[in-house]
């Protein structure tokens, strides 16, 4: 039976890492080291455990389950459930928001700070067009995707990132136990860094490039599911690892830079003042390699996941080459509406989206517990859906909300559900529903051993 050798168990978990680790990964830690201040550490666990954690569990949850992908998961609730959540997520971490916004990220954080002038709907046009191409380029190569994500482009991101994440703890602005929190950070630093981790998202981003890494690890040669499920652990595991060492040194980076610098507005202008106090002019240019790094093979690992997922979806459409090529005209797109409009109407899909993601993956890895019995899946998942979709309401942007009339309806959910303030309004009725599942499967096994 073949088995990964560690060699390509790091270069599998290199590959993940670097599908997993874009810009909004450095866009987050640094903005949440620079207000925690002296409470980095409370806010770091915090940030880690959904961070790092929950996408590890999405990643370990197609292991364990030996499936596929997404769509095997979300077949356990039912199989028209199961195409449309995958379709919706896919789409969502996809071309509609995820794909656009690296393209935008890059171009606002890492290229239009080396640019002046007007011009800047033309220039950031330009930009996506050779971004995207990019993309395409290598997503149109999958089978070459760990050498180009796991071999070339991850170890030249992180080789320019501890450039300037080296510098700037070795010279440090200002003592971390000196630096006094701001905002919600100085009462409830560990439940803030908690909701910050939480919004990364990462665990839908788990959940969509399994099917990418059960893929690359059968092309290494193991076809054993037992095997492939084996690998696919230990490469989320290592890729874990790895983000929750960078996320803990860029936390400490940012808080430490607090003692000199003004606390920014957000993580880009964060990483821009402390790029530029190091590296002058110079330092322009090494977030904007970083930065374009991140997100490029974090595009294309999504390109590769969502072309793959589809083709699998839709055995009988449009080939794999076909859906790549359209997933990136549509992105590129929508990358020109710009980062503001991208990340307003994102943020409530992904709020209705990502509390399911989460309960999918916790009912897959307790699975055994319930003999994978449907009943407890579509309880869970079925208040769930309905509570997510309270807090996706109140997450539109106002004019929306006041355009369809909702107040009324979001407000008297926020009452009722606790925990709606925090955004996880979500939590009480997915674990009732569960519990709910769970006693009407064990009452169906007790009328069957009769």
């Amino acid at each position: 039976m073949k088995k990964l050798k560690f060699r390509e168990t790091v270069f599998v978990a290199s590959m993940l890492f670097g599908m997993f680790f874009g810009a909004g990964n450095l866009i987050f830690p640094v903005s949440m080291g620079q207000m925690a201040g002296r409470h980095v550490w409370q806010a770091a666990a915090g940030f880690l455990i959904t961070g790092v954690g929950l996408p590890l569990l999405g990643v370990a949850a197609l292991g364990i389950s030996r499936k596929s992908g997404l769509l095997g998961l979300g077949t356990q609730v039912g199989r028209k459930y199961g195409i449309l959540f995958t379709c919706a997520l896919y789409l969502t971490i996809g071309p509609f928001f995820a794909i656009p916004r690296c393209a935008t990220v890059s171009y606002t954080v890492g290229i239009e700070g080396l640019i002046s002038g007007e011009g800047g709907k033309l220039f950031l046009a330009v930009f996506s067009l050779a971004f995207f191409a990019v993309v395409l380029f290598f997503s149109l190569r999958p089978g070459e995707i760990m050498t180009w994500i796991g071999k070339v482009m991850n170890p030249l991101f992180l080789a320019f990132l501890a450039v300037l994440v080296i510098r700037a703890l070795s010279s440090p602005l200002g003592k971390v136990g000196e630096i006094e929190p701001t905002g919600a950070y100085a009462e409830g630093a560990f439940f803030t860094g908690l909701l910050e981790g939480y919004n990364t998202m990462d665990a839908l981003a788990g959940l969509a490039f399994g099917i990418v890494v059960v893929d690359v690890i059968r092309r290494l040669g193991v076809k054993e599911p037992e095997e492939v499920a084996g690998s696919t652990v230990r490469a989320g595991l290592f890729s874990a690892i790895l983000m929750a060492v960078i996320y803990l040194l860029v936390a400490v980076m940012g808080a430490q830079s607090a003692g000199g610098l003004e606390v920014s507005s957000n993580g880009g202008e964060a990483l821009s003042q402390i790029a530029e106090y190091y590296f002058g002019r110079a330092g322009a240019l090494i977030l904007a390699v970083i930065v374009t790094m991140a997100c490029l093979k974090t595009a294309i690992g999504l390109i590769t996941s969502c072309g793959e997922a589809f083709v699998q979806i839709f055995p009988k459409g449009p080939s794999y080459h076909k859906w790549a090529v359209m997933f990136c005209i549509l992105s590129f797109l929508i990358a020109n509406l710009g980062l503001d409009a991208i990340i307003a109407y994102s943020q409530p899909v992904l709020m209705f989206l990502y509390p399911l993601a989460v309960v999918l993956i916790i009912l897959t890895l307790f699975g055994k517990y319930f003999a994978n019995d449907r009943t407890v899946f579509q309880w869970g998942i079925g208040f769930t859906a309905v509570s997510a979709l309270a807090d996706g309401l109140r997450a539109l942007p106002e004019g929306t909300r006041a355009l369809l009339h909702i107040d009324v309806v979001t407000d008297l959910a926020g009452r009722i559900l606790p925990l709606s303030d925090k955004g996880f309004g979500w939590l009480c009725p997915a674990v009732a529903g569960i519990v709910i599942g769970v006693i009407r499967y064990r009452m169906k096994r007790k009328r069957e051993t009769e």
